[in-house]
């Protein structure tokens, strides 16, 4: 697709610097930009390239004040980074043709409800007594098990599987391969030295604007639920446990493993390759850092974690000080 910078300023409600006339049919990082392309200058220490980049238009802030002469034409926004998200966003939306059914070999039932304009890709299975609410998308290979329901707009990408009775809200984004609702990893020791399985009766709930990331596997709950609350945005390769609860607008990044039963409040920014024990409660507001490992729960809002161990941000840094000194010795 291709657009005037005019016309993205108006999308942005942004103002134009520069040739409104100037075209653009992709999008560039700031540091590779080429002529045709659109980019962004949000953080400081990419400033430089503001002024050596060769694309044509560049998105900036309000406050911005160059330097030195800037060759592409620059759009003002009050916040760049916002701004190319909402393009981007509407960018796609723009790309996107909703037909009802166009797949082929799809299996459904007479039961399963499908909203309108609901995108279904080939090799699909729809389960008994599923539903799907309007303008979604449902991509090749998916499965969607029976009393499974999906809200509207959601993006379903290939090879998901979705196991019976799990309940997903509206603008909800699973990427490719993810597993939603599998068997809690629960076994009872017994005398002999083996395992029996316990069964798990309950589902996960996917609350409204969550995404998961491609190979992640959130486990459906012993009893009641596990839950995804609104917002939450999940990295690829994560594992969600049984009877897990994440509050809103958490984010989490790849390879994090979080045990049965814990919970984890609001707004919380969790890092690669974090493990969460079971049992455990998390405030509000907590960062955990990088490959930290938390065994016990946080109950004071607004932390920074590091270690294994984890330990607070400054009682981290005093004994990771200590470490290299003894190495030293």
């Amino acid at each position: 697709m291709e657009f005037k910078a005019k016309e993205i300023a108006e999308i942005l409600k942004g103002s134009v610097e520069g040739d409104p006339e100037a075209r653009i049919s992709t999008f560039a990082r700031i540091e590779s930009g080429k002529p045709g392309a659109i980019c962004f200058f949000a953080n400081p220490k990419y400033e430089h390239y503001v002024y050596e980049c060769e694309a044509s238009v560049i998105i900036v802030n309000n406050d911005f004040a160059p330097q030195r002469p800037v060759k592409a034409t620059m759009i003002r926004v009050p916040n760049a980074y916002a701004a190319v998200a909402s393009l981007l966003e509407y960018v796609t939306a723009q790309k996107r043709s909703y037909k009802r059914y166009r797949g082929c070999n799809i299996k459904r039932f007479l039961s399963t409800k499908i909203g309108r304009k609901v995108y279904i890709g080939s090799g699909c299975y729809l389960g008994r007594n599923a539903s799907i609410g309007d303008y979604s998308r449902i991509y090749e290979q998916v499965y969607v098990g029976d009393d499974v329901k999906i809200g509207k707009k959601c993006i379903i990408y290939p090879g998901v599987k979705i196991y019976p009775g799990m309940e997903i809200g509206d603008n909800v984004i699973i990427h490719a391969n993810a597993v939603i609702g599998a068997d809690g990893f629960g076994f009872a020791p017994l005398p002999d030295g083996t395992y029996r399985k316990i069964e798990h009766t309950g589902n996960v709930i996917i609350e409204d604007d969550v995404e998961i990331g491609a190979n992640t596997t959130i486990d459906k709950s012993q009893m009641g639920s596990t839950i995804i609350h609104k917002g939450v945005k999940i990295d690829n390769l994560c594992q969600i446990a049984h009877n897990v609860e994440i509050g809103e607008n958490t984010v989490m990044a790849a390879q994090t493993g979080v045990a049965g039963s814990a919970k984890i409040g609001k707004h919380c920014i969790i890092g690669g390759q974090v493990g969460l024990s079971g049992h455990i409660t998390i405030a509000d507001n907590t960062t955990l850092a990088a490959q930290t490992g938390v065994i016990s729960s946080i109950k004071t809002e607004g932390q920074v974690f590091l270690g294994s161990p984890a330990l607070p941000h400054k009682q981290f840094l005093r004994a990771y000080a200590v470490f290299r000194r003894n190495g030293k010795e």
